[in-house]
């Protein structure tokens, strides 16, 4: 199993999640578009943040189930948080804030996120 370096572009956030990145996603839905990631979801038990709990901000909207955590200092959106329809956490990983992983290497799903 893979272990992933990842983060914020001036490193206030920083983690690291482990697993095998079979597939992205690209959702079109406000958030997403305006945001540009492209997301590996994971379950929570894969993640680790290295940096402070909390020492970021949160943005949350439509159903606020999800929290979309990003950097107050640099802007960057490395991850979010929430839970499968199951009830299981899980993280949402912003693949593009992964070191080493080119994104044009990556299997990517278009996901309209937009209808939902």
């Amino acid at each position: 199993m893979a272990t992933y370096e990842g983060g914020c572009h001036c490193g206030r956030i920083a983690y690291t999640v482990e697993g095998e990145i079979d597939q992205v996603i690209d959702c079109n839905c406000s958030m997403c578009s305006r945001r540009g990631g492209l997301l590996w979801f994971v379950p929570r038990e894969a993640f680790t943040l290295k940096t402070k709990e909390g020492d970021y901000g949160t943005y949350t909207f439509n159903t606020h189930r999800l929290q979309h955590h990003f950097c107050q200092t640099c802007g960057s959106s490395p991850f979010t948080e929430g839970q499968k329809p199951d009830g299981t956490s899980m993280v949402a990983i912003n693949a593009r804030c992964l070191e080493g992983v080119e994104p044009s290497s990556l299997k990517v799903v278009q996901f309209d996120g937009r209808s939902r």
